[in-house]
């Protein structure tokens, strides 16, 4: 077994090898194209994190020098998501992989682009709360908008970490945890509009707070998304349209 593989290949239903597997040398160039592009996979997943981190950090601290460094960040990681994809495109091409080793195929053509939109999505975090500190004069951000940039955070590690180790379960605390975003979410739009009404000289700085817990909840939902996907790779069931309570593993 490699690193990465959540199960050994599956026989085919004779007992017998498949005709379409590949021959011995073919099926060890596989596993170490598979291999390798695994762990650029999972180091595009760390770099994401510390992007969300940074943006994170630029709400908490004000440190808005974070700002350019998640500019280049974000260009990097996108020029990363397109090698990904072409590099697992030519080996489901040239290989045919199949069972543990197509599943792990797919997970990164579906988990590269979550990653990459975490990474947009931070970069607009932190640019917003850039901009809200300009027009408010360094106005902090409202306590309960760092604690869900906080909370989001905690999910994006989570999935980072529950990837790495192929973890179903940690993957389905994160879908659970999805909820407790969605709540906060709501409360925080709920008094911004309260806010709106209250105060509408305040309306430009309020939007943008407004854009930037949609944008928090966002990433929380792309986190979801790739804890779905986790379940899939080592479970091989695919839970995106199951009632919450049987995705979540209640």
């Amino acid at each position: 077994m490699t690193p990465g593989h959540p199960d050994p290949p599956s026989p085919s239903p004779t007992g017998e090898a498949s005709a379409a597997s590949p021959s011995p040398p073919a099926g060890r160039h596989s596993l170490r194209d598979q291999d390798t592009l695994w762990s650029g996979f999972l180091q595009l997943a760390s770099s994401v994190v510390e992007s969300m981190e940074k943006a994170v950090v630029a709400i908490e601290e004000g440190n808005f020098d974070l700002v350019d460094d998640l500019a280049l960040d974000e260009e990097d990681t996108d020029r990363r998501e397109v090698l990904i994809e072409q590099e697992c495109l030519r080996i489901m091409a040239l290989y045919e992989p199949v069972a543990t080793d197509l599943r792990r195929m797919a997970t990164v053509l579906k988990v590269n682009r979550d990653w990459e939109r975490i990474a947009d999505l931070a970069l607009r975090v932190a640019r917003r709360a850039r901009k809200f500190a300009r027009i408010t004069a360094g106005q902090a951000f409202p306590e309960p908008l760092v604690r869900l940039a906080r909370d989001v955070l905690s999910q994006v590690r989570g999935c980072r970490d529950a990837l790495t180790a192929i973890d179903a379960n940690a993957a389905r605390e994160i879908i659970v945890g999805d909820k407790a975003i969605d709540a906060q979410y709501r409360s925080i739009r709920k008094q911004l509009k309260f806010q709106i009404a209250e105060e509408p000289q305040k309306l430009d700085p309020i939007l943008i707070l407004m854009n930037t817990a949609r944008n928090l909840e966002r990433v929380a939902d792309h986190a979801s998304g790739i804890a779905m996907t986790i379940v899939y790779l080592k479970e091989g069931t695919i839970i995106r349209h199951l009632r919450d309570d049987r995705a979540g593993g209640a």
